[in-house]
């Protein structure tokens, strides 16, 4: 099957008459026989369409001419195979100030307000995503027809903002308005089944059945029921209490402290949900005041973190086929995800019951990925068992995903030297091991490299990309694109020990078991982590990432680095032993039930200095990879600890947080730490570069 549409190609767009039309700026507008004018987003020199200043400026000209010669219907769609809008242009943004980004916000609702108000059926057609402006560029159209696999979302609180151009009150408009601020406020994504419930979209259709379902929208009206319950809160009763319960739930997993975009929608919402004028004017003065905060700064800071990381795996990496070597859980996750992307990939293990255990997880990726019964089909008709290991001989990239043995990697080395091909790329999945060392049992180790993928692959967004000596540098691009292509975000980093996320992530997680064993509370210690902003505590995490490859990490760097870890717990070794790894086992520091940990009931708030004793360690290695060059710039180190660890983002990375604080502040609080509970804390040298 794939076989087949690999020759076909992929499926035509249905523009219309817009296919032939000379782009103007960023849009191709024409009309067909039958009267109706499709205009077509289409933003020249990029695969992805953004919402900027002159794609609004140049859509009132459009809308200016249709308002003269009025058609039957207006069709606005995407020309980007990729989908319909990622949203705003966030770097103009980021460098208004308040009153420049309130004029901007109203002239776009301005323009958002003429299309709305269009004396004609207007219909956006959304494949892919539909995201921030451009998902407010389709609710100012009376009606959406959703393609199979298309997807609406409000990410805009992940920057520290909510929706700016009319999404506010268009979407509590649309649908209950209850469902629509879940939306906005967790930043979710409602995708085409859910879409469809909830109203967001008013038809889902195939692409080669466009041009008809656009024909019988232009002919009908749009049904703007939304029942009992958006009635309800029209009602400011009914609104203060359904605000007093999200506030409740928002607070929990985004303080207002620190993420206060959500909590002023809320209060947008709360005051003004039952006049849209007035909800206006709120949702354009809050956005441009949020502009200013630390938050989103940080935040925005964040987002171009990851361009840049992206940025680093630009290019074609000559990789379509895969073999991934042992199918436990990460060589699974690795696998599966590989063929979700679009790889052919084999997976090899001596166990049929663990290689079926893999077609499960599979399963479970495409389900989590959102894909269609098709596209499922699909992913797993790439994905093949291969308990005899023959796809090595034909894939481009070899995958070795084993247990943390250096004896059992150079073994399997060996043997796959036999079969692989002289151009292929062998690439292991070590956490903890040297790469040097694991080069010299290597055939061909300029092709010779490691992925480090973070657990579950599936959701972790970032790969260490590493290099040793011998590495070429065609083999350390080929590998970085492959990440991208299959949608991760390579950190380029050295071959030091730990490489870079877990030297900085094991001192954090050591701290916290120090302090367990000095009688400070599992949930004290991982409630102090959120307040600060990570995502899950360090004992939490710990479980996640399994204690014996927390013990295994821990291990291998002990007596490697400049200055000693914390003493390994004994406790940590006994769990171990007794196979209580954590969540994968069932039984960790915490008991593990449905996915989740029992909370606990640990109360009080610690020492004093308990998140310091945390979090400074942690900046500090990562200033200690800056020094030795681990990574190669304090951006990257940011971008990679957010993105591998959940580090709070609204703090724009341990590096920039120091900078923050004061690097010359830190540097001396991790003296005085030094001096009260050990060498462990002493600053790195690399300090003296920040201040």
């Amino acid at each position: 099957m794939g076989d087949v549409l690999d020759y076909l190609g992929e499926t035509r767009l249905e523009l219309g008459p817009a296919q032939a039309a000379e782009r103007k700026g960023n849009w191709r507008m024409a009309r067909d026989a039958d009267g109706i004018a499709w205009l077509v987003l289409d933003v020249p020199e990029t695969g992805t369409n953004t919402v900027s200043e002159a794609v609004l400026r140049e859509l009132d000209d459009r809308l200016a001419e249709l308002e003269a010669d009025r058609p039957k219907a207006l069709v606005i769609r995407s020309a980007k195979p990729g989908g319909f809008s990622a949203g705003a242009d966030i770097g103009s943004l980021s460098d208004m100030d308040p009153g420049a980004a309130e004029d901007l916000l109203r002239r776009g609702h301005a323009v958002l307000d003429r299309l709305e108000a269009l004396e004609c059926p207007t219909v956006a057609v959304v494949h892919g995503a539909a995201l921030g402006a451009g998902f407010e560029l389709a609710l100012a159209c009376d009606r959406r027809l959703a393609l199979d696999g298309a997807s609406f979302g409000f990410p805009e609180v992940r920057l520290g903002l909510h929706p700016g151009l009319g999404g506010t009150f268009r979407l509590t408009g649309l649908i209950a308005p209850d469902a629509a601020m879940t939306l906005m406020l967790t930043g979710k994504t409602a995708h085409t089944k859910k879409a469809k419930k909830l109203g967001i979209a008013d038809e889902v259709t195939e692409e080669r059945h466009v041009r008809a379902a656009v024909q019988a929208m232009a002919k009908s009206e749009a049904s703007r029921d939304r029942g009992l319950r958006g009635i309800a809160f029209e009602i400011g009763t009914a609104r203060s209490l359904a605000a007093r319960r999200m506030r409740s739930q928002t607070e929990d997993k985004a303080p207002k402290a620190h993420y206060p975009a959500p909590h002023r929608l809320i209060d947008i919402w709360e005051e003004h949900g039952g006049d849209r004028k007035k909800m206006q004017e709120a949702e354009i003065a809050s956005f441009a005041k949020l502009l200013e905060t630390d938050a989103a700064r940080n935040l925005i800071r964040a987002f171009f973190l990851r361009q840049t990381l992206k940025k680093a795996g630009a290019g074609d990496s000559g990789i379509a086929r895969v073999h991934v070597v042992g199918a436990g859980e990460m060589g699974a996750e690795i696998a599966a995800w590989a063929a979700v992307q679009g790889k052919r990939v084999t997976l090899a293990d001596v166990s049929t019951e663990a290689l079926g255990r893999a077609v499960r997880t599979a399963g479970e990726v495409c389900k989590g990925a959102h894909l269609s019964s098709a596209e499922t089909r699909d992913a797993l008709d790439r994905m093949m068992p291969d308990p005899k290991g023959y796809g090595a001989g034909r894939a481009d990239l070899v995958i070795e995903a084993l247990p943390e043995d250096a004896e059992l990697k150079r073994k399997v080395y060996a043997e796959l030297a036999e079969t692989m091909r002289a151009d292929a790329i062998l690439a292991s999945n070590t956490s903890s091991l040297s790469l040097s060392d694991l080069a010299t049992g290597v055939t061909g180790p300029q092709r010779f490299a490691a992925l480090h993928f973070f657990n579950p692959v599936s959701k972790m967004q970032l790969v260490e990309v590493v290099g040793h000596d011998g590495t070429d540098g065609d083999t350390l691009d080929r590998l970085a694109a492959f990440c991208t292509e299959i949608d991760r975000l390579p950190a380029r980093v050295a071959d030091a020990p730990g490489f870079l996320v877990n030297r900085a992530l094991v001192p954090y997680l050591m701290e916290a078991l120090v302090l367990m064993e000095e009688g400070v509370p599992k949930e004290v210690i991982d409630r102090a982590a959120l307040r600060f902003g990570m995502p899950m505590g360090p004992v939490t995490l710990a479980d996640q990432v399994g204690l014996d490859i927390c013990l295994d990490v821990a291990e291998s760097l002990q007596g490697q680095l400049d200055k000693p870890l914390p003493e390994i717990p004994a406790r940590l070794r006994e769990m171990v032993e007794k196979g209580n790894t954590g969540k994968k086992a069932g039984q960790g520091f915490y008991d593990w039930s449905d996915g989740a940990p029992d909370p606990g009931d640990g109360d009080g708030d610690g020492p004093e200095d308990l998140t310091d004793r945390l979090i400074l360690p942690l900046c500090d290695a990562c200033v200690t990879c800056l020094r030795a060059e681990v990574a190669r710039s304090a951006d990257e180190i940011d971008g990679a600890m957010i993105f591998a660890t959940g580090f709070a983002p609204f703090r724009g990375g341990p590096l920039h947080y120091a900078q923050d604080r004061g690097a010359e502040a830190v540097r001396e609080r991790l003296e005085a730490l030094a001096e009260t509970h050990g060498p462990r804390f002493r600053p790195d040298a690399g300090w003296t570069r920040l201040t």
